[in-house]
């Protein structure tokens, strides 16, 4: 198969992200603008990532039963009503909490079954020596544009107008289903049983996959814990403005995108375990080094750092999971291996609004770093065994 089925995943994949990038920018501010209780703020991000726990397996059996570039754009085309929704509530001031958190819910369902899906078909769309390079791209353009572009884009459009940002979402998920909409059809996965099961037992049965299941599980957890409230520690201690806010989004993006575009080159030079393990090394210092930072520019710098070690880890973790897991199984392993690594992000957005509030906006930060570094160590010892053999 050509590579032009992969180009178009790719430029969908950004005109996606850049409209999310606009959202996850605005979503916070216009919380913001309703309530400043660091829970209710926390109960909205928790929302949106509630459906990884809730749905992540049966995303998985359609991954595989499923057409997936069908499901995809589908997917899309109901995260664009929901989008827009949004937009027509803000423009009339009508959004409360309540409703952020439902429409919230809605678009992180999107997520689930567009993420499992895309995930599963680059093989599809790809030769296999060609994956590490490829999702190093759909890396770099996610991050490029969700967490680069469009941050600073949603922060402005927001200044304008509450409604902009959002508006700009929905017509991004438009665009991106009608290309997605174009990819090549596949044929049926060959999946049996109840199929619920088979991505879960899979992966209880391998150890590596399933130790970076559960570390990613609790590096999320950590990371949402202190996250959920970056817009309050950006804006409240470290007293930066909306556009400044999206700025250090921005940051974190550049870190991310370097991450996305020389992981094949690391990987190469110092091997696959050296990497998984420095990179998960530095995740911990640097969620220290923002909860410490006393201002933007060192925050926005070990966001930065953040970026690039947890990009690097994440395409990692993903080319071996493509490569280990059985072609056939590769949608309900992937929805399984979410499950865990995704699972615990609603407990960790909920639990950073109630540390925040009973001990400051930094203390989730340095919570999150101390729960990383705990965790890494436990598993630490499986790392080292399981990928001795994988090192260059």
């Amino acid at each position: 198969m050509t590579r032009l089925p992969h180009r178009r995943l790719w430029w969908a994949t950004g005109v996606d992200n850049l409209g999310t990038g606009a959202f996850t920018a605005a979503v916070p501010l216009l919380t913001v603008t309703v309530t400043r209780d660091p829970r209710l703020v926390s109960l909205v991000a928790t929302a949106a990532y509630l459906p990884w726990l809730l749905l992540a397996l049966p995303a998985g059996v359609l991954a595989d039963r499923c057409d997936r570039a069908t499901l995809m754009w589908r997917a899309q085309a109901v995260q664009a009503a929901l989008a827009a929704a949004i937009a027509v509530l803000a423009a009339g001031g009508r959004v409360g909490v309540p409703v952020l958190a439902v429409l919230a819910f809605g678009l992180g369902a999107g997520d689930v079954v567009f993420g499992t899906a895309a995930q599963a078909i680059l093989p599809d769309l790809i030769a296999r020596p060609l994956l590490p390079r490829a999702n190093g791209r759909q890396q770099a353009i996610t991050t490029v544009t969700q967490q680069f572009a469009g941050p600073p884009l949603g922060s402005a459009l927001f200044g304008v107008a509450a409604a902009l940002p959002f508006g700009l979402d929905a017509v991004s998920f438009a665009v991106s289903a009608a290309v997605v909409a174009t990819l090549p059809r596949r044929a049926r996965g060959e999946a049996r049983g109840s199929g619920l099961h088979e991505g879960l037992t899979w992966l209880r049965r391998h150890r590596l996959l399933r130790t970076l299941a559960v570390l990613l599980g609790i590096n999320t957890f950590g990371g949402q814990l202190a996250n959920a409230v970056l817009v309050l520690l950006a804006t409240q201690v470290v007293h930066v403005g909306a556009r400044g806010y999206g700025v250090l989004l921005a940051a974190a993006a550049l870190g991310s995108v370097a991450g996305g575009l020389v992981n094949a080159r690391v990987v190469a030079a110092i091997g696959t375990r050296a990497a998984l393990l420095t990179a998960l090394t530095v995740n911990v210092g640097a969620f220290a080094g923002i909860g410490l930072s006393p201002a933007a520019v060192p925050m926005g710098a070990f966001l930065a750092v953040n970026g690039f070690a947890t990009t690097l880890w994440n395409i990692v973790a993903v080319g071996l999971r493509q490569r280990l897991v059985p072609p056939a199984l590769l949608g309900r392993v992937t929805g399984a291996y979410r499950l865990l690594g995704w699972g615990l992000i609603p407990a960790g957005t909920l639990t950073g609004g109630l540390v925040a509030h009973a001990l400051g906006l930094r203390a989730p930060y340095l919570l999150a770093a101390a729960v990383r570094g705990i965790a890494l160590l436990v598993a630490l010892p499986v790392l080292v065994r399981e990928l001795r053999d994988d090192v260059s």
